[in-house]
């Protein structure tokens, strides 16, 4: 799609938006009093970004060290809602931004959503951007991470029925969003869900049943470009592309007093996808490469079990996935197009070091366990304690985790977390760095809340990462002042302190030996009622980011971090 294209599409888009909320506020015009009986909200983010070159930690040689040094992104939503009709429209803006891209600059603005719902009866029709999910998302979900400019919105319209008071059935159609375009193929789907309870009406056995299909189709233009590249494969690895996809899943909640299961089966018919550990032949007896189109069904089986009775909590979840890569367009990579979700097993880790090692969700070939057990001792005493393992079904050691974690609390005063994490870390697998060592961590952290009154509070954290692979270890201390309501001051830094000789990216001192470098975070927060405005100095190194299981490797970082958030 050319420039002058995309800049018609655009205005389209805003004329449209502008119409939809015109459309809103005169709604029932006959009522002399509709602006009374409307809901006008809305939210306002903005984060700026000003670039400090430091060539010695790797913030440099892109474009906004070498040459913009600023970029920042905004998005402003405005919701509006009357007499069973929902409107809103959001605009984004993009300026030298390295969302999209780390290592590369992006500017762009125009309208990044725009969706109208009427509810009426039992009857919901809405059409636009939209948001949703059939199940825990394992076929279908739409939606957005922010931090990663992940935002897969179906562009198209969604139909909802409420069959009876339990019981509603939907079904959608439309294009994938991506930036300010939509991606190729089209997206189509439906789901029946419900809820039953059976047994004492006091404690009664509960059902949550659902059953989703998803249905999605190529163009001529995708189709073409597969057959281009895979026309020149040996005749052993040539495949046959198809325009149609199918899944299906089956999924159900049931629950007992403290007992809930989550179980979910989901199948995918027979596509063309890639897949980087496939070896693909190449003519005249040369070696074999790796990376090809394959044509594959695919699967995944997810179950939580939930059990809680008195001080006791526990969670037990396992999955298998095999050939689960599904998207708007298969010639897409990492994190664009994805059209599912598949939940991640790992725990959500908050502490600085303990998150520093994620495992991204890997759609091809895993098999997946996690344990979490909670216990209340008394009132002031409680523990955690964790336990993952990620591996490939061919049974390759992924990733590993056990956690502990012990909680003290003295009245409303203070608060002590102390604990360990033990991590088994493919970085290989996970980072796509060949050869290099799997990495294995020992984390000890304590973190320390006291509240000298209702309003004037600080907070302790100490954190040290011991192994020997990757950077080496580190060491993270944060000094956290609160002045309720408003203010929220912090000092940390991350310290290198045993830097692994073998990593090229740290700089030599004169004496040969690795230099220990410091990354500090100095910076306030600020708010005030549905206002949020955060100021920083960041030196941060390069590291895993993710989101719900969705991740990215990120270079390290220098400079001055804005972010402001409003709600109206």
């Amino acid at each position: 799609m050319n420039t002058t294209t995309n800049q018609i599409n655009k205005m389209k888009n805003l004329l449209l938006s502008v119409a939809i909320l015109l459309i809103g506020f005169s709604a029932y015009s006959q009522d002399q009093n509709v602006f009374e009986q409307g809901v006008l909200s809305g939210s306002l983010e903005t984060n700026f970004n000003f670039f400090q070159r430091d060539s010695v930690i790797g913030a440099a040689n892109i474009p906004q060290y070498d040459k913009q040094l600023t970029g920042g992104e905004m998005w402003l939503n405005l919701n509006y809602s009357i007499k069973g009709y929902d409107m809103g429209v959001r605009f984004d803006m993009f300026n030298n931004s390295n969302l999209l891209n780390p290592t590369g600059s992006y500017t762009d603005q125009g309208i990044g959503r725009w969706f109208i719902k009427r509810t009426t009866g039992k009857l919901q029709i809405e059409a636009g951007y939209l948001y949703d999910q059939i199940g825990s998302g394992i076929i279908y979900q739409a939606y957005e991470i922010r931090p990663q400019l992940f935002d897969n919105a179906l562009f198209g319209g969604s139909v909802k029925y409420k069959l009876s008071e339990n019981w509603n059935i939907k079904g959608f159609i439309g294009r994938q969003k991506f930036l300010f375009d939509v991606n190729p193929g089209n997206v189509k789907g439906a789901y029946l869900e419900g809820y039953k309870a059976i047994g004492k009406e006091d404690s009664p056995i509960t059902f949550a049943p659902g059953i989703g299909i998803v249905n999605r189709t190529h163009n001529d233009e995708t189709v073409n470009s597969l057959v281009n590249v895979i026309k020149n494969y040996e005749k052993v690895d040539v495949v046959v592309p198809s325009y149609n996809t199918f899944l299906s899943t089956f999924y159900n909640t049931l629950t007992y007093k403290g007992f809930t299961w989550y179980v979910e089966a989901a199948y995918k018919s027979p596509e063309v996808f890639f897949n980087p550990e496939e070896l693909r032949q190449r003519p005249n007896g040369a070696d074999p490469t790796f990376g090809k189109y394959v044509k594959e069904s695919g699967s995944v089986i997810y179950n939580s079990f939930g059990f809680a009775l008195g001080k006791l909590g526990l969670t037990v979840e396992a999955k298998r996935t095999e050939n689960f890569d599904f998207r708007s367009d298969p010639t897409l990579r990492l994190n664009f197009g994805l059209v599912n979700f598949v939940p991640p097993m790992n725990r959500l880790n908050t502490y600085r070091l303990t998150s520093r090692y994620n495992p991204a969700t890997q759609l091809l070939s895993e098999q997946a366990l996690q344990i979490d057990a909670s216990y209340k001792f008394n009132k002031s005493w409680s523990a955690n304690v964790n336990y993952s393992n990620i591996q490939t079904l061919d049974g390759l050691d992924l990733y590993s985790e056990e956690y502990i974690e012990v909680q003290y609390k003295r009245g409303r005063k203070m608060a002590i977390t102390g604990g360990v994490q033990l991590q088994n870390y493919n970085q290989e697998v996970y980072e796509q760095k060949p050869t290099v060592p799997t990495v294995t961590t020992v984390t000890p952290f304590v973190d320390v809340l006291y509240k000298f009154s209702r309003k004037k509070s600080i907070r302790l954290e100490s954190q040290f990462m011991a192994t020997d692979q990757d950077f080496g270890s580190w060491a993270f201390a944060l000094i956290e002042v609160g002045l309720a309501p408003h203010w929220l001051f912090e000092l940390s830094g991350m310290y290198n302190s045993a830097p692994n000789p073998k990593k090229d990216e740290i700089p030599t001192e004169a004496d040969g030996e690795k230099k220990k470098i410091l990354y500090p975070t100095v910076g306030a927060v600020y708010i005030n009622k549905g206002n949020r405005f955060s100021l920083r100095y960041v030196k941060q190194v390069e590291g895993v980011v993710c989101n719900g299981g969705v991740c990215r490797l990120e270079p390290a970082f220098s400079g001055v971090r804005f972010n402001m958030t409003s709600n109206f």
